[in-house]
């Protein structure tokens, strides 16, 4: 099977590339649009990069909540949905969606499996890299199911060096080359190894999770809270948020400036209703730590909890 041709350029819904960096048409794979809670939100960070393409944006296609969403609905370019929707984007990307778009020179992708499996996937003419990269990727965004070995292993190497470039892209040239190449496995599985000391040291720091009693949502009956920002070691912060759900409805986890809070996908609690935020998703937000004993109130976590833990 031929392969379209692109530029990859990688992206987050806080840092996107300048408008005048990426050449020729664009289409954004699995960015969501900012939220307030990011600095300056959609009107400084998603707008500007919008505008600045024109009509050199040729499509975006995303998965994630977004008050914005109403905006775009008649612009056949933004094809939008929220989570509970799509749990992952890879399953948007159908050859249907991609032949009517048309030949892309760039794409801007999210810096997860499920923004790389999109890429490749738009590559592939809207074929999945391999059978069953779909449901890996829903697997793996929402954290309900187990993603295959396959995906374990891409997901792992991602989690562990999520910040380097050279390596996203290679994952992109395997997943979109059909795993075709195996000698592609040996960087990709090198990284992967790293992420187990990552993940021990997440698990020494969920000893310190404290539970506080809530009773500010019919399913939040407590808060696991823990917070990591005294830690100088790397941890794997996927993997502490999840130990926090195993103790109680919701993890919240302070690290520096910022305040992490996660529910499971299926738990029926949405952060960006009960907090007031306005895109994202519904059980994962980062918010500023300023914000800490708001969110704890909004939970339903008393006054005295809230002190016990806040200095």
């Amino acid at each position: 099977m031929s392969l379209l041709r692109a530029e990859i350029a990688f992206a987050s819904p806080r840092k996107l590339p300048k408008a005048k960096d990426v050449k020729g048409k664009v289409v954004v794979l699995d960015v969501a649009f900012a939220a307030e809670t990011a600095s300056g939100g959609f009107s400084k960070v998603t707008l500007p990069f919008i505008q600045g393409l024109g009509p050199r944006l040729a499509g975006w296609i995303d998965h994630h909540d977004h008050v914005k969403h109403a905006e775009y609905a008649h612009d056949p370019r933004f094809v939008l949905a929220t989570k509970a929707q799509h749990g992952a984007c890879p399953e948007m990307v159908t050859p249907e969606l991609v032949a009517r778009i048309g030949p892309v020179d760039t794409i801007v992708c999210h810096t997860d499996f499920d923004g790389l499996c999109s890429a490749a996937k738009w590559l592939r003419e809207g074929r999945e890299p391999y059978v069953g990269a779909d449901d890996d990727a829903r697997a793996i965004d929402t954290r309900i199911g187990q993603a295959s070995a396959l995906g374990q292993r891409f997901d792992r190497a991602i989690r562990a060096r999520g910040r380097d470039t050279a390596l996203l892209g290679l994952i992109v040239r395997h997943l979109a080359s059909g795993l075709s190449d195996a000698s592609l496995w040996a960087p990709i599985d090198a990284a992967a190894s790293e992420l187990a000391k990552n993940e021990e040291v997440a698990r020494e720091i969920a000893r310190g999770y404290v539970v506080l009693p809530a009773k500010g949502h019919e399913r939040v009956r407590a808060v696991a809270f823990v917070d990591a920002t005294k830690h100088r070691g790397r941890y794997d912060k996927t993997s502490l948020l999840l130990l926090g759900q195993e103790r109680a409805p919701v993890a919240a986890l302070i690290d520096t400036d910022n305040l992490s809070l996660a529910a499971a996908f299926d738990s029926g609690i949405s952060f960006l209703a009960l907090l007031g935020i306005s895109g994202g998703m519904p059980t994962l937000v980062s918010i500023p730590a300023t914000r800490l004993k708001e969110a704890l109130h909004t939970l339903g976590v008393s006054d005295g909890d809230i002190a016990s833990v806040v200095g």
